[in-house]
């Protein structure tokens, strides 16, 4: 079922998936003329905060996760990417070291375009440029979401919210028409949403109970994704 309606997915999905599509055929072969591929098993870390990067990554498949750790090593999920999505070009961007760290949440393929060919297609491409940068301020509108999320809304609206999100992520690697299958660790999801796992392992529970989704494992479906969508209480 469309999440078209009954709640805004578009505000907490990034759009780098579709940036690209501005590159001409000539800017595209320069972009990846120097690029590499590298499989990265599940854990496996791609980059780390605060170190300095060389480049960019776009996810060829597979999902990764992007998030801070704290001083005890504790994570927060900012966001979690998926094909066709471009991680890393923040600190490049910007000339700073990485703001966070990235991580494959699964087997994933991801190709790395060194700085220097991504800076200089941007130079030569105005269309790439804008469509990077309309990217880059709609991020600020998901980032508001997620700060809004953790600073007024309560453990089973912030769940909710997570598993919709996830929910849409999840939907390309499923059949057309058929609810998609979250295999999304429980550690990862109470990262994702805020919370500590014991409370995420209960309110699944209590989702389950009332028919909103089913469990098999570590793997989630959610079965009533209207009522989902009631208990996150998103307006």
């Amino acid at each position: 079922m469309s999440l078209s309606g009954i709640f805004p997915i578009d505000r907490w999905s990034f759009t780098t998936k579709s940036v690209l599509s501005a590159l001409n055929g000539e800017e595209y072969a320069s972009l990846f003329s120097n690029h590499t591929s590298q499989q990265y098993h599940k854990g496996e870390i791609i980059f780390r905060e605060g170190t300095v990067p060389s480049g960019i990554f776009i996810i060829r498949s597979g999902k990764v996760k992007k998030y801070k750790s704290d001083r005890e090593g504790r994570e927060q999920i900012i966001y979690v990417a998926g094909e066709g999505e471009l991680i890393g070009y923040h600190a490049v961007l910007s000339e700073e070291r990485y703001p966070d760290s990235a991580a494959a949440l699964e087997k994933s393929l991801l190709s790395f375009i060194p700085k220097e060919d991504f800076l200089e297609v941007l130079q030569r491409s105005p269309y790439f440029t804008q469509r990077l940068l309309k990217a880059l301020s709609h991020e600020f509108t998901v980032f508001a979401n997620s700060i809004s999320v953790f600073a007024q809304r309560t453990a089973h609206e912030r769940l909710a919210i997570a598993l919709i999100v996830l929910r849409e992520k999840f939907k390309d690697d499923n059949t057309p028409g058929a609810e998609p299958v979250l295999n999304f660790s429980r550690a990862d999801l109470a990262n994702m949403a805020g919370l500590a796992t014991d409370n995420v392992t209960r309110l699944l529970k209590e989702f389950k109970s009332e028919g909103i989704l089913e469990t098999d494992g570590r793997s989630i479906r959610v079965k009533d994704i209207k009522s989902l969508v009631k208990r996150s209480n998103y307006r």
